[in-house]
């Protein structure tokens, strides 16, 4: 007996049931398919959208929140910035390298379609183990998609995170961050309005690439035995075609020539005509014999389900259409006028304007009205595993702590970072920091953007809301290393099946923290991205929720000094004294990643980070780092490795105070003749301090714990990764 076709396509029986109530009539194929990728998991957020709502949104600065393309906040001087995440993990895994392009790709359209340029992307990946060949295959693949594409198209990779663990073989995390400026009087939202205007349809012709994407991909688990069948679900990115969609769209924009943009993204034409009928409270008749192909015999659920790339729906006035052609042929962009705004909130899908209608639909069922559901919830029954205090103290610290090093550089070597020229700190430090000009003028305001992407899954496989709130804390910190002031959050929630109640936990738990961090730091979620069926042969991943933060630095006189150490400078940590290693970098390799995650304190974690903010500012420090995965111990044997400087420390007590991750933790580098100086800061600040050594020398000395040369800490720093993805000779 064949399956039913509601099935076929990721539709659940009651699903079928409701939309035939809606429609007050049987469905036909095309609308099925239509409902299937919008009522998906990734387009509806069904599963997710109770829970989001507790999230804070709203602050004097959010121009726009969740909901549209990009979160728009006024950051002064006339000057917005747009900011927006979102993952493409499961088309990466089938496809690597262009599952990752067009992560990028999609990124970038979702910000200009505010009316931003695009000045900057981040890239937070995660991966499986670095001695698994495929885990090694599908990084190589996905770096060089984001590189190829990124570099191709003129917008720079700036920063981001690189991670490698047992939890991610099979299904890795391409998460993908784009910020971008626009005056504040070019926004424009993604919603059609007015009566008899007309869409046009911008950019590519389309194809059957990543036809049901996100119902296929992006709303089920797999296995790598079948990721073949799945390979044509995979779009396919032209990066020189975005580029020139990039520059006619910000032309039509500044000519103020449209009434409404939106991207083509996840479900092709069926949520970009939804979505923007939706919104303007209109509707429309799409001819979807006018829509261009670059294949033969596509069928209309083929041509409106299709997710080509490069594509833009723009919602103009009839009497400036030539000037919108003009325009766009100018940039050898193809534009054709695939559809007209109406009246009564259908939308029509039409063979020809005055042929048979293949659809009717409302266009808000497809966008408001996906079903809600309350999935059960349920925490873990059984402890996560041992923790790391029950552990015996290691016999060699040294040869410990550099199992726990890994240099990124390979990594961030395949991208240009200097494109535009805004960078001052570039990938690898603790924050990014971009100088904050005009977007029209390109005046320099003197000031600067910091940018960071941050999570952490062992701390948040332990307990999802401190461990969120956790990263939310770090990510404060870090924007504080390099000067800045946060200003707001975009997350990407990458869980696994929300139809196991323990995942669902997970996810509630999460969002709960990150609204109790953001609240306690006033910082507004201003958009977001939840990406779920994270699962490979049934193994959910473990929870990781990815924060990204945009923040402010008010005057960019100086560049900040970095996670370095200088010669003859003494060390000072910052902050409050931590305990235990629950959670802990070392603990998880060790088999023992349970325990307790350390406490966080809000208002001492305000106190440091406006401390080492003013400190930065006002140039009293010749390097600073924040204390995060690794401990004491990992920071100070990065900065050691990049500097070419070695450390003396005083005696520590044991392992646990040079691994564990406690947090509102800052190693500060400062000149002797400073050191008073900066204590007294400390002290007016009311914030705990420790003098723990002094930055000398070739050596990494922990006084009765461990004494490694320089160079030998250094090659367990950097080769590891370059040597395992560098050479490019990886096997699937």
């Amino acid at each position: 007996m064949n399956e039913p076709l509601h099935r076929a396509l990721g539709l659940t029986d009651d699903e079928a049931v409701n939309i035939d109530e809606i429609l007050d009539r049987p469905a036909n194929p095309l609308e099925l398919a239509m409902y299937s990728v919008m009522w998906s998991e990734h387009c509806s957020y069904k599963s997710s959208r109770i829970h989001l709502k507790r999230l804070p949104t709203e602050a004097p600065w959010v121009l726009v929140g969740p909901g549209e393309n990009a979160g728009v906040v006024d950051v002064g001087d006339g000057i917005a910035a747009a900011i927006r995440i979102e993952s493409h993990n499961h088309p990466s895994a089938i496809e690597p390298y262009q599952g990752a392009a067009t992560g990028a790709g999609g990124i970038l359209r979702d910000i200009f379609t505010m009316g931003a340029r695009p000045i900057a992307l981040m890239d937070p990946l995660r991966f499986g183990p670095l001695d698994d060949p495929r885990s090694r295959w599908i990084a190589e693949g996905v770096v060089a998609g984001i590189s190829g594409y990124g570099n191709a198209v003129g917008v720079p990779t700036v920063g981001g995170e690189t991670v490698f663990d047992a939890t991610y073989k099979g299904n890795p995390l391409v998460n993908v961050l784009c910020l971008g400026l626009l005056p504040t009087d070019r926004l424009v939202l993604g919603q059609a309005s007015g009566v008899g205007n007309l869409a046009v349809l911008l950019g590519n012709a389309t194809g059957r690439d990543g036809i049901g994407g996100v119902s296929v991909l992006a709303s089920a688990g797999f296995s790598e035995e079948d990721d073949g069948d799945k390979r044509p679900s995979v779009q396919v990115g032209d990066p020189y075609e975005e580029k020139r969609l990039i520059e006619a769209c910000l032309a039509l924009l500044d000519e103020k020539l449209v009434v409404g943009i939106q991207d083509l993204g996840g479900a092709g034409l069926a949520c970009a005509t939804s979505e923007t009928a939706s919104r303007g409270g209109v509707g429309m008749d799409v001819d979807v014999t006018a829509i261009p192909r670059r294949e033969p015999g596509m069928e209309p659920h083929e041509v409106m389900t299709s997710e080509s790339q490069e594509r833009m729906l723009a919602i103009v006035e009839p009497e400036v259409l030539a000037r919108v052609l003009e325009i766009c042929a100018r940039w050898e962009v193809q534009a054709t006028v695939i559809g007209r705004v109406t009246d009564g909130g259908a939308l029509r899908i039409l063979e020809g304007f005055e042929g048979p209608v293949l659809a009717d639909i409302p266009a808000s069922s497809l966008h408001d009205l996906a079903p809600l559901y309350e999935r059960p919830l349920k925490a873990p029954e059984e402890p996560l595993g041992p923790s790391a205090d029950q552990l015996a103290a290691p016999v060699d610290p040294g040869a410990e702590l550099m199992d726990l090093l890994q240099d990124l550089s390979w990594v961030y070597s395949q991208y240009d970072h200097q494109l535009f020229l805004n960078t001052v700190v570039g990938p690898g430090d603790d924050a990014t920091v971009l100088r904050l000009k005009h977007p029209t003028t390109g005046e320099d305001t003197g000031r600067g953007l910091a940018l960071t992407t941050d999570g952490n899954h062992r701390w948040c496989a332990v307990d999802p809301r401190a461990g969120t709130a956790l990263v939310v804390a770090e990510s404060v910190l870090n924007l504080a290393c390099v000067g800045g002031r946060p200003l707001a959050v975009v997350n990407c929630l990458n869980f696994g099946n929300p139809e196991h109640p323990e995942v669902m936990w997970q996810l509630s738990e999460a969002i709960d923290g990150m609204s109790e961090a953001c609240l306690a730091f006033d910082v507004p979620v201003v958009g977001g991205n939840v990406s779920l069926y994270n699962e490979s042969a049934g193994n959910d991943i473990a929870p990781t929720p990815v924060i990204g933060l945009l923040g402010l630095v008010d005057e960019l006189s100086h560049r900040p000094p970095g996670a370095v150490l200088k010669e003859g400078h003494r060390l000072v940590l910052l902050g409050p004294e931590a305990e235990g290693l629950g959670g802990s970098l070392w603990g998880a390799t060790h088999d023992a990643p349970g325990g307790d995650l350390p406490a966080l304190d809000y208002e001492m974690h305000r106190r440091v980070a406006a401390l080492v903010r003013q400190l930065v500012a006002d140039q009293m420090l010749g390097g600073v780092h924040d204390l995060s995965s690794g401990g004491l111990g990992v920071a100070l044997a990065e900065m050691a490795a990049r500097s070419g400087v070695g450390v003396s420390l005083a005696r520590t007590p044991d392992h646990r105070a040079l691994f564990n991750e406690g947090p509102s933790r800052v190693v500060l580098v400062v000149d002797p003749e400073r050191l008073t100086e900066v204590l007294a800061a400390c002290d007016e600040a009311e914030v705990p301090t420790a003098r723990i050594g002094l930055a000398t020398g070739q050596r990494f000395v922990v006084k009765d714990l461990l004494d490694l040369s320089l160079e030998e800490l250094t090659a367990a720093f950097k080769s590891p990764l370059p040597e395992a993805l560098g050479a490019g000779t990886t096997n699937r």
